[in-house]
C-alpha cells in the first residue's frame, strides 16, 4: 500500500464533511484534524466519539507501540459529538484503501459498527472478547474493529486490538461467505457497482 500525504488525508477528511448522505445527518460540531502518528508500514485509521478520548488514547500509543501507523480522526475532547460522523471517517479511509484497517470506539460500539458497515467494502465486527476478535478475523475477514468503551477494560481492549490485527484470515469456506455478504452488499448498491 502507498503512503499518503498529510495533505491527501485534510483533503479526504474534507470531503468526507462535505457529503450529506442524508439530510439529518449532521457534521462534526468541531472540524476533526486527521493527525498520522507511528512508523510502521501499516496504517491504522481510528476515531472515537465523545465517549471514547481516553480509551482511544490508550489504544492509539498502544499501536504505536507494536509498530503501526495511526491516523487519528479525532474527536479529541468529550464535548459531545455524533459517532457516525466519526465512524464514517474510518470507513471511507479502509474502503479507499488508503488505510490497512480502521477501529471505531463509542459507549458501546454498536452504533459505529453501523455506521461504519454502511460504506461499500468494510466489514466492521464489534468485539468483546478474544473469541469475537478471531471470530471476526479468520471467518469474517473484518477490516474495521468496532469497540465499547463502556464495556471493556484497557488490558481486555489492547488484547483485542492485538489479537484482532495479528489475526489472519482463514480463507477456504469462509471465503466463499464472505464472498456472499459482499454480494449482498453489491445488489442493494445503486448501479450495482
Amino acid at each position: 500500500m502507498s503512503s499518503i500525504s498529510d495533505a491527501e488525508i485534510q483533503k479526504i477528511v474534507q470531503q468526507v464533511l462535505q457529503r450529506k448522505v442524508q439530510p439529518e445527518i449532521s457534521q462534526p460540531a468541531a472540524e476533526p484534524v486527521a493527525v498520522e502518528t507511528g512508523q510502521g508500514d501499516r496504517k491504522v485509521a481510528i476515531a472515537n466519539d465523545h465517549g471514547g478520548v481516553d480509551f482511544k488514547n490508550m489504544l492509539k500509543a498502544y499501536l504505536i507501540e507494536l509498530g503501526y501507523r495511526v491516523v487519528d480522526f479525532g474527536t479529541s475532547d468529550t464535548k459531545s459529538v455524533d459517532y457516525p460522523d466519526y465512524a464514517y471517517m474510518v470507513a471511507e479511509m479502509v474502503s479507499e484503501g488508503k488505510a490497512w484497517r480502521g477501529i471505531v470506539i463509542d459507549g458501546a460500539g454498536i452504533g459505529s459498527c453501523m455506521a461504519a458497515n454502511k460504506v461499500p467494502g468494510v466489514r466492521c465486527a464489534m468485539c468483546y472478547d478474544y473469541a469475537t476478535a478471531v471470530n471476526s478475523r479468520e471467518h469474517n475477514n473484518a477490516n474495521v474493529l468496532s469497540l465499547g468503551a463502556g464495556l471493556i477494560g484497557p488490558a481486555l481492549a489492547k488484547q483485542i486490538v492485538k489479537t484482532w490485527l495479528e489475526t489472519g484470515f482463514g480463507g477456504g469456506r469462509h471465503a466463499k461467505r464472505v464472498d456472499k455478504i459482499m454480494a449482498i452488499e453489491k445488489k442493494f448498491m445503486k448501479n450495482g457497482e
